[in-house]
C-alpha cells in the first residue's frame, strides 16, 4: 500500500509554513493554543486557542512568540489578531483554581477548554510544548510551537495580553506587591514585597515560596490555601463551567467555499 510523502518543515521556511502544509493536505481550519502564566506564583492561569484564515489576511506583520515582542507590539498584534482571526477564545484559571487542581492539569484543562470553546471547528491542533488529548482531531506537540507556528504565536499573544492586563488590574486591588511590573512572576522585588507583607488571595500556595512566607510549607501544596485567601466573588463567567472562567470568544465570518505543583520557577516572562 501506498503511504503518502514525508512532509519536512524547516525552520527558516518562515512562520507560516507549518499551517499552509497543513492547509495542502487538506486542513483547512488549523488551529492554535498556548498559554501564560505557568511559571508565575501569583495571578491566573491564562490560555488562549486561535484559528487564523488562510491567505494574506491570516499574515500579521511582526507576528512572534509574545515572549519576544515589546508590551507595545504585543498589544497591536493582539487586537489584529481579534480582528483577523476566524475563531478566537481565551480561558483564565484563577490562582485558587490551580492551588486546588494542581498546575498541569489546570494547564491542560484550560488549552483543552479554550479550544472547545471556538466557533470554528478546527480540523488540526498546534499546541506549544505538550500535546494535549481528548480534542476529537489530529494533532501535534511543537517544540517551541509559538516560534514555528502563526497560530501557536497568535494565541500565545492573546494569553499574554489578556493575563498582563489581569495583573494591571489587580495590582490596583493589592498594592504594594508590583503586579503591575512583574505581572506575578519571581523576582527580587516580588520576593521582598512578599516577606513584607505575607500572600494575598491572588497568590498560589501550592507553591513553596509562597507557602514559605505563610508559613504553610510543611502541608500538602493542594491544602496550604487558607480558607479565607479564595476570591470573595467569582469572576465573571462566560459560556464556562466548572471553575473555568472563559472571559473571551470571537469569530469572524467564514470563509465561503483544545510541570506540576510544589515549584519555583526563576525569573521568566512567560
Amino acid at each position: 500500500m501506498l503511504t503518502p510523502p514525508r512532509t519536512v518543515i524547516r525552520r527558516e521556511a518562515g512562520l507560516y509554513a507549518l499551517e499552509r502544509a497543513l492547509q495542502r493536505r487538506g486542513f483547512r481550519y488549523v488551529a492554535g493554543a498556548d498559554e501564560a502564566g505557568r511559571g508565575a506564583c501569583a495571578g491566573p492561569l491564562v490560555a488562549a486557542a486561535v484559528v487564523l484564515p488562510e491567505g494574506r489576511r491570516g499574515e500579521i506583520d511582526g507576528l512572534a512568540d509574545s515572549k519576544l515582542l515589546t508590551p507595545a507590539s504585543r498589544e497591536r498584534i493582539h487586537d489584529e489578531v481579534v480582528e483577523r482571526a476566524l475563531a478566537y477564545a481565551v480561558v483564565v484559571i484563577p490562582a485558587d483554581e490551580v492551588d486546588a487542581r494542581g498546575l498541569h492539569v489546570c494547564n491542560l484543562a484550560a488549552m483543552r477548554r479554550a479550544l472547545a470553546l471556538l466557533t470554528v471547528r478546527p480540523e488540526y491542533v498546534l499546541t506549544d510544548g505538550f500535546g494535549v488529548d481528548g480534542l476529537g482531531v489530529p494533532g501535534l506537540a511543537v517544540w517551541k510551537g509559538d516560534r514555528v507556528a502563526a497560530c501557536v504565536a497568535a494565541a500565545s499573544v492573546l494569553a499574554k495580553v489578556t493575563r498582563d492586563r489581569i495583573m494591571v488590574d489587580l495590582d490596583a486591588e493589592h498594592p504594594g506587591y508590583g503586579f503591575a511590573e512583574h505581572k506575578g512572576y519571581i523576582t527580587a522585588e516580588h520576593t521582598a514585597a512578599l516577606r513584607e507583607h505575607g500572600p494575598c488571595r491572588e497568590h498560589r500556595f501550592s507553591y513553596v515560596n509562597v507557602a514559605a512566607v505563610s508559613g504553610l510549607e510543611g502541608r500538602p501544596p493542594r491544602s496550604r490555601r487558607p480558607l479565607g485567601a479564595s476570591r470573595e466573588e467569582p469572576m465573571e463567567r462566560s459560556g464556562a463551567a466548572g471553575g473555568t472562567v472563559g472571559v473571551a470568544l470571537g469569530e469572524q465570518p467564514r470563509p465561503s467555499a483544545p510541570v506540576g505543583e510544589d515549584v519555583v520557577m526563576e525569573g521568566g516572562v512567560r
